[in-house]
């Protein structure tokens, strides 16, 4: 018998933030979740917050966190303001340290979760099930009720321990997504880069997105105008 399911529960994406460089990944990202009409729990790691500060000269402070993300969510790639006036209030954020937090347990109605972006340390706790915090912990959460967890892995290079780490996780069930840009979809700006490996996140999850120019086998695209 299928467990019962009530159809108006809601059922968000949970989107865990580490201490890798690639805040404007996590951003895209955010801004495609909502802009397709998703719930979205957030987890913004310790570190995360630091490489925040650095890349954009933004805080993220738990008491102010939705002034916070706003502010984030309206700074492009190249820290100049990006358009964004989507709608916050089904946006929960969860701290970092609360390991009694609504996702920490599998009884929480989550869709799946996308780590973006996702540093080595952030890999190495989650392939050896750590949960030292409340982000690997989901993640742990995650593979273990069998629902979607993309990763999007942000270093280079990569030496053999890591490698084995994400040979564990795809093995585990994970979507292991480097943040590894391309160009046949034609960027002119770094916003289009960004927004690329965000759109291949949102693939890999099954959200709807506009983010990027699809490939249609057609040579020469990259050079036409629009995203398509």
């Amino acid at each position: 018998m299928e467990p019962y399911q009530n159809p108006t529960q809601r059922r968000p994406w949970v989107v865990g933030v580490s201490g890798a460089s690639g805040t404007p990944y996590a951003a895209a990202v955010l801004r495609g979740l909502l802009a397709a009409g998703e719930s979205v729990d957030l987890v913004v790691s310790r570190a995360s917050r630091l490489t925040l500060l650095d890349e954009t000269g933004l805080p993220f402070r738990d008491a102010h966190w939705r002034e916070d993300l706003r502010a984030w969510l309206e700074t492009g790639a190249d820290g100049k303001p990006h358009p964004f006036e989507g709608d916050l209030s089904d946006v929960r954020h969860w701290p970092a340290g609360d390991l009694a937090a609504g996702p920490s347990s599998g009884s929480y109605p989550a869709k799946g979760m996308l780590i973006v972006p996702a540093s080595t340390a952030c890999v190495a706790g989650v392939a050896l099930g750590l949960s030292k915090d409340l982000l690997q912990r989901v993640a742990s959460v995650t593979l273990k009720e069998r629902r979607p967890l993309v990763v999007a892995v942000r270093e280079t290079p990569l030496n053999g321990q890591t490698l084995k780490q994400l040979v564990a996780l795809d093995e585990a069930g994970a979507i292991v997504l480097p943040a590894s840009p391309a160009f046949y979809a034609g960027a002119t700006h770094i916003q289009d880069l960004v927004d690329f490996v965000a759109g291949r996140v949102l693939d890999a999850a099954g959200v709807p997105h506009q983010l990027y120019r699809r490939w249609k086998g057609e040579l020469g695209g990259a050079r036409s105008p629009g995203k398509g």
